[in-house]
């Protein structure tokens, strides 16, 4: 199986919120990994041509990539469009809903942290440009720890208040913190979400599960040679990978520690 890598970042900025300066890259650095792509060969292609690829249909270029962006911070619009503009990359962008900032107001409904999100009239007009402007939950809960009517609400409310503001379907969703469970995908798939990406920090590929697809996360402390590595199809194994007995032993570790109002927290992880 040739290895997709499908890179996944947060905030691309000099002067983060704390809580999100770990998974945040600098624009030098975001310019840099922009140019080892174009160096090492790949070619960027949107997601739905990854998904298409998953479906049977036409093959994907020898070596392709995908690039992919969680939360939606303000910095997007006025650092990462102009730079993939000028290359003429795809991206694809998840868009948690409850943190937009309203016309005139601040984001309410959030489980993130304040930081500098963008506005609807911004998200508008990068869809407009061509970028794809996917789900990212409501609220950015851990999925697989919410249930019932509120898990539904997250999924379901999220293609809705989406789809409200572009006017048109939105049909790709990201898990909050790269957290599923086989209920939430079944949540996810009956939403009509076609595609759903996860964080996995592995390769995805034409077999790869389109509700599940892998990322490799980029973070500021992201190694030039782990990221040269990246490029060239090497330090991270190839999806299909099933789940692992850790993942679902780390799941119900979660789930016992919200059931009993403790939590896991920390800065989410995608």
């Amino acid at each position: 199986m040739k290895a997709v890598p499908v890179f996944l970042y947060h905030s691309v900025s000099d002067n983060p919120p704390s809580w999100i300066a770990p998974y945040t890259v600098a624009p030098r650095v975001f310019r840099e990994q922009l140019d080892r792509i174009a160096d090492s060969g790949l070619s960027v292609v949107p997601l739905r041509r990854l998904l298409a690829a998953i479906h049977g249909g036409p093959p994907l270029p020898e070596r392709a990539a995908v690039l992919t962006f969680d939360d939606g911070f303000a910095d997007f619009y006025w650092t990462v469009a102009p730079l993939l503009s000028d290359r003429g990359l795809p991206a694809t962008l998840y868009v948690t809903v409850g943190a937009v900032h309203p016309p005139g107001g601040h984001p309410s409904g959030s489980l993130l942290p304040p930081a500098p999100m963008l506005n609807w009239r911004q998200i508008s007009t990068l869809d407009a440009t061509g970028v794809e402007i996917g789900g990212h939950s409501q609220t950015h809960p851990q999925l697989d720890t919410v249930y019932g009517q509120k898990c539904a609400d997250e999924i379901s409310g999220c293609k809705q208040r989406l789809e409200e503001a572009l006017g048109h379907e939105a049909t790709a969703f990201a898990y909050p913190h790269g957290y599923s469970s086989p209920a939430v995908l079944r949540r996810v798939r009956e939403a009509g979400w076609t595609s759903a990406t996860a964080v996995e920090n592995k390769f995805s590929s034409a077999a790869d599960n389109p509700l599940r697809i892998c990322r490799l996360m980029v973070r500021s402390d992201t190694s030039e040679q782990t990221f040269q590595n990246w490029t060239r199809g090497l330090g991270a194994r190839v999806a299909p990978i099933s789940e692992s007995l850790y993942t679902r032993y780390w799941r119900g570790y979660r789930r016992l520690r919200a059931a009993i109002g403790s939590p896991v927290g920390g800065p989410p992880q995608s």
